[in-house]
């Protein structure tokens, strides 16, 4: 990719170790999502100079009116107090207004059949070989599979015909945050910069210096790939427990027990709860890996099981409720993680799909978490319930995800003050009713009762 000499770099740079760029430092935040918009006020708090890109004008105009497109916490007030100057497209920043530091954020999905979709890295990245000039930094900070990097750097050669390493600087500095903390983990989790010579590291390093974390040096391939280990990890684990619930239901037992006594003061390796797994920073980052792979591998046994729990809990729940056809069932939950409002790529659409196939009169949905309609994946919207509403005469109840807002559903679904209707019942993957059942009758049916 360049001539430049590659240098080994140093593992760690203990905090502090490294001055903070000078004040007047100016950077470019290319896709204000939940990764970018985030990392944009972080910077700006931090006293650099901050200018965002971002295509779709709803959140545009969100950051205009100094109003977050979506929930993160802390980010409004800094919203409010630091408003961002926002363009469209990178090209915009021409005549020498590219700041010195580009940082990328845009999505990188998983298309259908295992294939990492580039579409939107491709357009920012011929966007800004219209208006790159000599010395600056490039940072890719989207989760993507491995020498992707370098691609980035090889489109830009092309473009322009200056090249990483030399002319301009390459670095992939990935993001490791969770939704709903990523201004506590920009502060508190090690960054890794990764690069394959010494000044686009230096140059990386001291943008990212403005937080107080260790920094972790590697090369981009390595960076690019700590990044989905630390996610397909994660996902492998929610595979395994998964695996576990439904090899515990085989033998007519209940998997949340069985993991709760398998975990009491045993000190290593702790199994996870099973549930939905799935999202944007989950979901897709097996296929990176294995994309390049031809044979069946752990990662995508481990999709195969996570992907099969919508039809799992749709299945049992209507083999438990002697069928689901013209019942009305309540789902409670949509989006893809605990309490955040984000429902990218969310299983709870394929549990409906399931769901649908057993022609039920009704299926009401509940997502406290998103305010309104809820947006539907294909299109179109859906009433979004409020809680006891969708509860009162239920036949079947289905809790997608354990949102904090449910901690209290049990006094709704269990015993003499329950308002579901009699005979109903609970698939419960998440043990939010703390019954220890994955399925369970909520209200049994008495008999000479009604």
């Amino acid at each position: 990719m360049s001539t430049a000499q590659k240098s080994p770099p140093p593992y760690l740079i203990v905090r502090g170790s490294l001055p903070p760029p000078p004040p007047e430092t100016s950077v470019a935040v290319v896709g204000l999502g939940r990764v970018g918009l985030p990392l944009a006020l972080a910077f700006a708090a931090k006293g650099l100079r901050v200018i965002g890109v971002e295509r779709d004008a709803r959140t545009r105009a969100a950051i205009a009116e100094q109003r977050m497109p979506f929930h993160e916490p802390g980010c409004d007030e800094l919203l409010r107090t630091r408003p961002l100057e926002v363009v469209a497209d990178v090209s915009e920043l021409s005549d020498g207004s590219l700041p010195e530091y580009v940082v990328i954020t845009v999505g990188t999905p998983l298309q259908a059949h295992i294939e990492v979709d580039l579409t939107q890295l491709a357009a920012v990245t011929r966007s800004l070989g219209k208006v790159l000039r000599k010395g600056q930094t490039i940072v890719l900070r989207s989760t993507v599979a491995a020498r992707t990097t370098e691609y980035v750097g090889r489109v830009l050669t092309r473009e322009t015909g200056l090249m990483p390493g030399e002319d301009f600087h390459l670095a992939f500095c990935p993001e490791r945050i969770v939704e709903g903390k990523a201004l506590v983990e920009l502060e508190t989790l090690p960054q890794v910069v990764g690069a394959d010579d010494e000044a686009s590291r230096a140059r990386a390093s001291a943008l990212f210096s403005v937080f107080p974390v260790d920094q972790l040096h590697t090369s981009l391939v390595g960076g690019e790939l700590i990044k989905l280990f630390n996610n397909v990890t994660r996902y492998v684990s929610f595979a395994l427990a998964n695996q576990f619930a439904l090899i515990a239901d085989q033998f007519g037992e209940s998997v949340h027990p069985l993991i709760a006594m398998a975990n009491h003061d045993y000190p290593r390796d702790p199994i996870a709860r099973p549930g939905f797994a799935a999202g944007a920073c989950l979901r897709k980052d097996f296929g990176m890996v294995s994309e390049n792979h031809s044979t069946t591998d752990m990662l995508v046994a481990a999709w195969r099981v996570n992907e099969y729990m919508p039809n799992f809990v749709a299945r049992k729940l209507a083999e438990h409720a002697g069928g689901l056809h013209q019942k009305t069932i309540a789902v409670l939950g949509y989006t893809f993680k605990r309490d955040t409002d984000d429902p990218r790529d969310a299983l709870t659409p394929k549990l409906l799909r399931y769901l649908e196939r057993e022609v039920p009169r009704e299926v009401r949905i509940v997502e406290p978490n998103l305010g309104g309609e809820i947006p539907l994946e294909h299109g179109g919207t859906a009433r979004n319930w409020e809680l006891t509403a969708a509860l009162r005469g239920a036949d079947a109840v289905v809790l997608a995800m354990n949102h904090s807002r449910f901690a209290d559903v049990r006094r709704f679904v269990v015993g003499p003050d329950a308002i579901v209707a009699p005979g109903a019942w609970v698939a419960d993957l998440w043990n939010v009713c703390n019954t220890g059942e994955l399925f369970f009758c909520a209200r049994p049916q008495v008999v000479g009762g009604p």
